[in-house]
This record gives structure tokens, sequence and C-alpha cells, in this order.
């Protein structure tokens, strides 16, 4: 694997993460399987990993620092969000990998066309 398209890779997610918010496994994911050759279920361990330590911390801190966060709804969303990345993956690790990445792109598609209509 490519350590410079890896960090390609983190720098385009993590830049549209800050830019727009977007969750950064929508470029990641993506990425791993085009670009590197992973499978949808290693794709998204992966970036599960990879998000895990960084999170947006700089790009958190400086929509804190101008007043754009709301603690108690972060700290409640973070919240479900553990125990929901806990059940996601419980029910993502038995699914076959062709099916888990139809799931996910119909996912893509879906919200995409909710945000541009």
């Amino acid at each position: 694997m490519s350590v410079t398209l890896a960090v390609i890779t983190g720098l385009l997610a993590g830049t549209l993460s800050g830019l727009f918010g977007i969750g950064g496994a929508t470029i990641i994911i993506p990425s791993l399987i085009f670009f590197m050759g992973l499978n949808q279920h290693q794709a998204q361990g992966t970036a599960l990993a990879a998000l895990l330590p960084p999170v947006g911390i700089l790009a958190v801190m400086k929509y804190y620092y101008s007043g754009n966060v709301v603690v108690n709804v972060a700290l409640y969303a973070a919240v479900g969000f553990l125990i929901g990345g806990l059940l996601g993956s419980m029910i993502a690790l038995p699914i076959p990998e062709q099916i888990l990445r139809k799931l996910f792109a119909a996912y893509l598609l879906i919200i995409a066309v909710r945000m541009f209509f």
C-alpha cells in the first residue's frame, strides 16, 4: 500500500470534514476500496481506525472557539455514537462484502439526493 496515497486520502477526508462537516468515511472508504484494493469490511474497519485518534479535534477547536459548538448536544450525540458504533459493527460484520458495499452506496446516494433537493 502506498503511504503517500493513504496520507492524501486522509488529507482530503480531513479537509472535506472541516469544510462541510461530513464524515471522513464518505471519502476514506471509497478511496480504500478503489485505490488501495481493500474489501468493504477492511475499508470500514480501517476508516474507523484512522478516524479514531484525530476525529477532527483541530476542526472542532476552531468551531468551538468561534462559538459554533453546542457542547451538551455534542456530548449526548457522542454517547449515542459510541453505542451505535458497536451495534453497527455487530450488524455489518456478518453481512457479505458485496451486499455491504451496495448498502453503503445506497446510503451515500440517498443522502446526496436529499441534500441536493
